[in-house]
């Protein structure tokens, strides 16, 4: 059997569902084929926000995955609405790249060594806020594109600086273009960044003896996986999409989960921010589904997304859907 992984066709999705396909082959000897599908987001020029948010960039994959064009579809994490899909399920994380955010700026420039007015893209409402937050002065301007159409706006002085995911730069081997990481204590990023989604359909059985079953169980990190739904329950709560200016943070130990999480206004102007924590319960089997007596994952992510959903709670009591709705 040859595994048809789903895939969209841009340079990034290629390259990150090219890692899945080959960590499969490494730990299993399962081979695969990439299946690249032609979502509306990539074709359309219209801003994310119009577009109704990256959620745009999942569908067309996961209706080739129900009418059976492919056998596993990847995505971008942090592109995944929140909200079940019928008949679909995440089945695995694989090991988290960087979570940061990166600025990738002309001569070297640091965010605070950038002049007065300089012109900073992003196509995240979220980024836009954190950048007005620290510099009020400058001008955000909302860019689409690939990584490189983004860092070729700075190349040819269209733009000063663009703010991009370390772990994109990275995938694509661009770090070389990053003047500044921005670290996730004082500048969260979006819920699930860095972390990549595995979603087969529901039908599937994590335990059982299938090619599909065994190349998800090999590639899963159970540590990624907690920590990205701690960070989406978040959202869910708040019941903000995948483009709201919402930053989380989420780190798993030893014993427990801490995680933070920031709503910001849409001009930078106030925000408000706070964090939880939780003792996770034993992880038996990190590849096991569950476990007889209740430690296996899915013990710890519904521990997870419980603190995601009280932390998004207490931002509510705090304001944050007001915040959240202001341009």
């Amino acid at each position: 059997m040859t595994l048809r992984i789903g895939t969209r066709g841009s340079a990034l999705a290629l390259a990150q569902c090219g890692d899945v396909a080959e960590l499969i082959t490494e730990r299993t000897g399962i081979a695969t084929e990439l299946v690249p599908v032609t979502t509306h987001g990539d074709v359309s020029q219209a801003s994310l926000s119009s577009l109704g948010g990256t959620g745009v960039f999942a569908s067309a994959l996961r209706e080739a995955l129900l009418v059976g064009t492919c056998d596993i579809v990847v995505h971008s994490m942090k592109d995944l609405p929140t909200a079940p899909y019928p008949g679909l399920v995440i089945a695995a994380v694989p090991l988290r790249a960087d979570a940061r955010d990166a600025l990738c700026a002309r001569d070297g420039l640091t965010l605070e060594e950038l002049p007065a007015d300089a012109r900073v893209g992003t196509g995240s409402p979220r980024r836009a806020a954190q950048l007005l937050a620290r510099r009020p002065d400058l001008t955000v301007v909302d860019i689409r594109g690939n990584v490189d159409t983004r860092l070729g706006f700075v190349t040819s002085g269209e733009l000063d600086a663009v703010v991009l995911a370390v772990a994109g730069l990275s995938r694509l081997d661009r770090t070389a273009a990053i003047t500044q990481i921005f670290e996730l204590d004082e500048w969260p990023t979006a819920p699930a960044q860095g972390a990549l989604a595995v979603e087969t359909v529901a039908s599937f059985d994590r335990h059982g003896d299938s090619e599909t079953a065994r190349a998800v169980r090999a590639i899963n990190d159970a540590d990624a996986f907690v920590a990205a739904e701690a960070e989406r329950a978040v959202l869910a709560g708040l019941e903000a999409g995948c483009s709201a200016p919402v930053g989380a943070s989420a780190r798993v130990g030893e014993h427990g989960i801490r995680l933070t999480a920031s709503v910001y206004a849409g001009d930078g102007s106030s925000s408000v921010e706070n964090d939880a924590q939780a003792v996770l319960p034993n992880l038996i089997d990190p590849s096991a589904s569950s476990h007889p007596d209740g430690t296996g994952l899915d013990a710890r992510i519904a521990t997870a997304s419980r603190i995601g959903f009280e932390l998004a709670a207490s931002l509510i009591s705090a304001g944050a859907p007001g915040l959240a709705a202001r341009p």
